[in-house]
């Protein structure tokens, strides 16, 4: 079992708080075990068995409580009286009208709830209604680079070691299989959940085969500048016709069920958000393999992938940059202020040096800035702009 400590911290700190605790993440990201992590530490910190109720509601042994009332009577019952109650409930939006058991059991002073979900539609809509301000949200990935090493055994042959991440995929449960040929299946399994149960059932999708086609177009031009309008005519000029309304409606259901993250367009010299121009990455560069194959691995692009969702992870609201005519990867803001990334495979040759730093050069303000490579070198700085072997900053504890 791997030890999620990174979520688990985020877990305790909020322990017995009057704030309903919403864990939220795609599926197998490693949702289900750390909430079974979080009920032992409960367990070996002094509370009993029976103040704990955890209910996972894709077990079909429990398909009876996905009624709300039966749900809401089954937990009422167990409730102990004089003392903390911790209730957990796993993947709760197979529960009609869930979020009145959850304002339900809010309300009593010696419930402390936790719930699950594998789409971003649990924080919308009625939720958002009835338990605004009263609930912390704590955004789960798969595993970082960091903690697929550990996993591994220790930081020896760390490239290496990248490499697998990349084309094994980060979803915990892949360790646990040693053939390539098993690991595909299980993401045929994940991609194909995600997909028929996330979107197409969400979204009541007709043409299944258009939304596969919007979804090979994103995973392989994760890191480029996308529009709704620029898919649609792509797409359409290479015989799939499909409207720019739809591809809009299929992008935003891939974000909601966090297969896909977005990134908006950030003017740094203006200071505002831009409404064109942004970016999509996927949650698993392994994903990517098992959909498009080796032949579209574009190193340099993966690693600005994984670069984005380890910013995600240390806390930073993440959009992409522009300065004048010059790109910023990412503009990553979280309350320490502002640091500006470029990412690039590699800067041995002087003019893609010259060509990486221009736009952080560009930069007016005295932000940190970094340049993020894959070659193997000690850290240089380049005018105060510090370049730092990418697999070193990604290890970093110290960076989160």
């Amino acid at each position: 079992m791997i030890i999620r400590n990174e979520y688990l911290s985020q877990l305790r700190s909020f322990r017995d708080r009057q704030l309903v605790k919403v864990v939220t993440g795609i599926r197998r990201c490693g949702k289900s075990t750390l909430l079974e992590m979080f009920r032992d530490e409960l367990v070996n910190s002094g509370v009993s068995e029976e103040q704990i109720t955890m209910i996972n509601f894709e077990d079909a042994d429990n398909e009876r409580l996905t009624d709300r009332k039966v749900l809401y009577d089954y937990i009422r019952n167990r409730l102990i009286q004089d003392k903390m109650n911790y209730i957990i409930l796993d993947e709760i939006q197979h529960v009609g009208q869930w979020q009145r058991v959850v304002d339900s059991l809010f309300i009593k002073k010696n419930c402390d709830v936790y719930v699950t979900g594998s789409n971003a539609y649990l924080l919308s809509g009625e939720l958002a209604t009835l338990l605004s301000g009263r609930y912390v949200e704590i955004k789960m990935l798969p595993l970082s680079l960091g903690e697929y090493i550990s996993a591994l055994g220790g930081k020896t042959d760390v490239a290496i070691k990248y490499r697998s991440y990349l084309e094994n995929s980060s979803f915990p449960y892949a360790l646990e299989l040693n053939k390539p040929k098993d690991i595909r299946a299980y993401l045929d399994g994940i991609y194909t959940s995600v997909v028929l149960k996330d979107v197409v059932q969400r979204k009541r999708v007709a043409d299944v085969s258009a939304l596969e086609n919007v979804i090979r177009f994103m995973f392989d031009n994760i890191g480029n500048m996308c529009s709704a309008k620029r898919i649609a005519d792509t797409l359409t000029g290479d015989g799939r016709k499909i409207s720019t309304h739809t591809v809009d409606s299929y992008l935003e259901a891939l974000c909601d069920s966090f297969i896909l993250y977005k990134a908006e367009r950030y003017d740094v010299k203006g200071k505002q958000n831009l409404k064109t121009g942004e970016k999509y990455y996927v949650v698993d560069i392994g994903l990517r393999y098992y959909l498009l194959g080796a032949q579209k691995a574009d190193m340099g692009r993966a690693l600005e992938n994984v670069v984005y969702l380890e910013l995600l992870r240390r806390g930073y609201d993440v959009r992409i940059g522009k300065v004048g005519n010059h790109g910023i990867d990412f503009v990553a803001t979280d309350e320490r202020g502002v640091t500006y990334y470029q990412v690039a495979l590699t800067v041995r040759d002087e003019n893609t040096l010259a060509r990486e730093l221009r736009p952080l050069d560009s930069i007016a303000d005295h932000n940190p800035k970094v340049l993020l490579t894959l070659d193997p070198d000690p850290e240089a700085s380049h005018n105060g702009i510090r370049q730092i072997y990418a697999l070193d900053w990604l290890l970093d504890v110290r960076l989160r």
